[in-house]
């Protein structure tokens, strides 16, 4: 069944979604990663057809509303975001898949509320990227002056796809097929071409992250089975020792670590599906 286009009302904006698989099946809710959006999920959709899938595109990225003027996208108002998707698809609780930036919300989400999370698969990430507490003045100043000349850059206009795709190529290592994917639901046409359709507010520096011992005191609050499906090698900011650390914060966590690149999920999805089926089908075999 392929995926189709459905739309979720928020308070803070309409997201929209991708849904598909079995209706009446396991309910899986998709995060992606940072400038990405739903059309990540399209090369595992066909090996979770079990599920119920719905991959939202948060707020700002593919076809969902940017934040209101003059707001900025919190780290923890990715949070209520999410859980307004999950009430709006009324939905109790789900089984959660989150890449990178979506794992890093997700795992938010089953800290701050364990009773609509059942597990939790998570691709590259653990909690949020962190920021050492000794540089936060300097953050938060070049965050504030980011912020304020934002307004008078002029957006760009991009001729044709093929410019787009190479754009992100140049900014993530991924093949150009994967990067097809997401470049295609992120644009918009306009006179001269295309632009791109996130929103530019995505791309400024955070005032603030938290420290490593905040986001392991966080981990800490889940309660639901983790599963983290980690690349090799390892993105700088989630290393090996990283990982490790955090997986021992866990109650129920484990990881497996497959040869690829960031989106290893969009590159090799037959063998990434493998080891999330299981998990999350994992006590549905054996009720």
């Amino acid at each position: 069944m392929p995926l189709r286009e459905i739309r979720l009302g928020s308070a803070r904006g309409e997201l929209a979604a991708l849904r598909g698989g079995t209706p009446g099946g396991p309910k899986l809710l998709c995060l992606h990663g940072w400038l990405d959006n739903a059309a990540s999920f399209l090369p595992l959709a066909p090996h979770l057809r079990e599920f119920d899938l719905v991959a939202l595109d948060l707020p700002g990225h593919g076809a969902s509303e940017h934040r209101a003027p003059g707001y900025d996208y919190a780290f923890v108002d990715w949070i209520h975001d999410a859980l307004d998707a999950l009430d709006a698809l009324g939905w109790d609780s789900a089984d959660w898949l989150g890449h990178s930036m979506g794992g890093a919300i997700a795992s938010a989400v089953a800290a701050a509320a364990p009773a609509r999370v059942r597990r939790l698969a998570l691709i590259e990430a653990l909690g949020p990227v962190t920021g050492d507490a000794t540089g936060a003045g300097k953050r938060l100043r070049d965050a504030a002056t980011a912020r304020r000349t934002l307004a008078a850059k002029a957006p760009r206009v991009i001729p044709d796809l093929d410019t787009a795709v190479a754009a992100r190529l140049a900014a993530s290592r991924m093949t150009p097929e994967a990067a097809r994917l997401i470049v295609e639901r992120n644009l918009r046409q306009v006179e001269g071409g295309y632009a791109w359709r996130s929103d530019p507010r995505l791309t400024l520096p955070s005032h603030l992250r938290l420290t490593e011992d905040t986001v392991q005191s966080l981990l800490r609050a889940i309660e639901a089975p983790v599963l983290v499906v980690a690349a090799s090698p390892s993105p700088p900011y989630f290393t090996p020792e990283v990982r490790a650390a955090r997986l021992a914060c866990l109650a129920r966590g484990r990881v497996e670590v497959i040869e690829g690149g960031h989106h290893l999920h969009m590159e090799q999805a037959a063998r990434v599906a493998a080891p999330l089926r299981e998990f999350l089908l994992e006590d549905v075999a054996r009720g």
